[in-house]
Formats: C-alpha cells, structure tokens, sequence
C-alpha cells in the first residue's frame, strides 16, 4: 500500500479549511518551487498570500481571477544594460502561479513592499449561508403578542 504526501495541494489552496478531506482525494503535486509563498489565515474569513518576488517591480505582476482560480504571474522586463554577473543568486525570471479558491472566497487587494507580494482575499459568505441563533419562544408568548 502506498502512502501519498498531499501537502503541495494544501499549500495551493485557499479557504478550504472546512473541506480538507476533500482534497485527499485529488491528486497532484506543485513541480515548480518558484517563487516561494506562505499562505497565512489572518482571521475566521481573512487571507493573505505572501509572495517572496525579490528583482521584480510592481508594474511587472499580473493578478487575475477567473472563476474559482487565482493566477499570479510575473514578466521580468529586459534591462537596457546587460549587467555582468560574478554570481547569480537571485532568479529574476518570469512566472506563472495558480491557487484554488474556495466558494466566496475573493480577492480584496494586492501590494508590493520590500519585494514581498501581498494578495489580501476574504471571504464573503452570503446572509443565508450566515450560521444564525433562532430564539426559542413559548406558545403562550405568541398568543399574548396576537391578541393584544
């Protein structure tokens, strides 16, 4: 019997903490490592994708959502002078990143700041998918409330 490692779909996915099991049973591994990211849960409905993009600049990111996914992409633009490199640590190529949203999960901003990339999603269940209290009333309150 073989044992999978399905840790790389919970690193892809947001807003599914309800539905883990789910994701057991798709299988699926991220080839590419680049560019590393965290995924952290700011609260019971809040977000935030933490891109490490070091080299890039802010008008060189793409953020669409399409349906239920969340592509980020990144297009290295040219430099007009070719810098000669004793060593090259930091990969400033260009790429492509996809999550998986859950239901209602959306995307609220997205900032750049010491070649970090912010992606702030929240998500915004509708009223009637609210969890609600119903009151428990007695049947002589509501008689007293129909004859007054």
């Amino acid at each position: 019997m073989r044992q999978f490692d399905f840790a790389p779909l919970y690193r892809s996915t947001v807003g599914f903490d309800r539905l883990a099991q789910l994701l057991d049973s798709v299988g699926g591994y991220d080839v590419d490592g680049y560019p590393p990211y965290n995924i952290e849960r700011l609260g019971d409905n809040e977000y935030r994708i933490s891109m490490a993009v070091a080299g890039f600049h802010k008008d060189e990111f793409k953020i669409d959502v399409k349906e239920s996914t969340l592509v980020v992409s990144g297009q290295k633009k040219p430099d007009d002078k070719e810098p000669t490199f004793l060593h090259r640590g930091i990969a400033a190529r260009s790429f492509e990143r996809r999550f998986q949203l859950a239901d209602y999960v959306e995307v609220k901003s997205a900032d750049f700041e010491d070649g970090l990339l912010h992606i702030d999603l929240v998500r915004n269940l509708p009223e009637r998918m609210k969890p609600r209290a119903i009151p428990v009333g007695t049947s002589e309150a509501k008689q007293l409330e129909t004859t007054a």
